[in-house]
């Protein structure tokens, strides 16, 4: 498995390896001991699975007072995966990270607890699978606007199709109840 650091402190990008042949492809997704060795530790708690179609943006959303790492990849189709640093004090605060996630390329992105994180699927249809270390929380949830002018994410679809919440939510600027860093 190769794991490369992105640009924003403690966010990953982990290429499972994957032996394959004519009949088909094996990979391991998780295995505590070696994602641990790679700065990616649990326990992790639930797992979540979501389809979306083309053009459909989920985001930007975290958890606090109780963040949730996340350990996301691409079943099925093909996504932009983004992370958002919304830790308020942290030199890397409002910056953001894309990358790739699909079947085919079978990548997974580690999001840790304190950082927004959106997609927007970019083929016909997407399976997206989360690994999180805390439950999801209703009343934890927070959301930033997916089009925050502070954080300037370069969505590769013009005219995303959101769910309200999404569409309605606030700004980085405006955001309450942002996670603090703590170095």
């Amino acid at each position: 498995m190769k794991v490369t650091p992105l640009d924003l402190p403690g966010l990953l990008l982990v290429e499972p390896d994957v032996h394959g042949d004519d009949r088909g492809f094996f990979t391991e997704t998780w295995q505590q001991q070696r994602y641990a060795e790679a700065g990616i530790e649990g326990p992790f708690v639930q797992d979540n699975l979501s389809r979306s179609r083309r053009n459909t943006l989920r985001g930007l959303h975290f958890q606090e007072p109780n963040p949730q790492g996340k350990l996301v990849s691409v079943l099925a189709g093909s996504v932009f995966d983004v992370a958002v640093d919304v830790r308020r004090g942290s030199p890397t605060f409002g910056r953001w990270a894309g990358v790739t996630l699909s079947a085919e390329n079978r990548h997974q992105l580690w999001v840790p607890p304190g950082f927004a994180h959106g997609f927007c699927v970019t083929s016909e249809s997407a399976d997206f699978f989360y690994k999180c270390t805390t439950p999801w929380s209703p009343e934890d949830e927070r959301i930033v606007r997916f089009d925050s002018p502070e954080i300037g994410i370069d969505w590769p679809c013009d005219t995303p199709i959101l769910s309200e919440r999404d569409r309605d939510a606030p700004t980085l600027s405006e955001a309450p109840l942002l996670p603090v860093f703590a170095p």
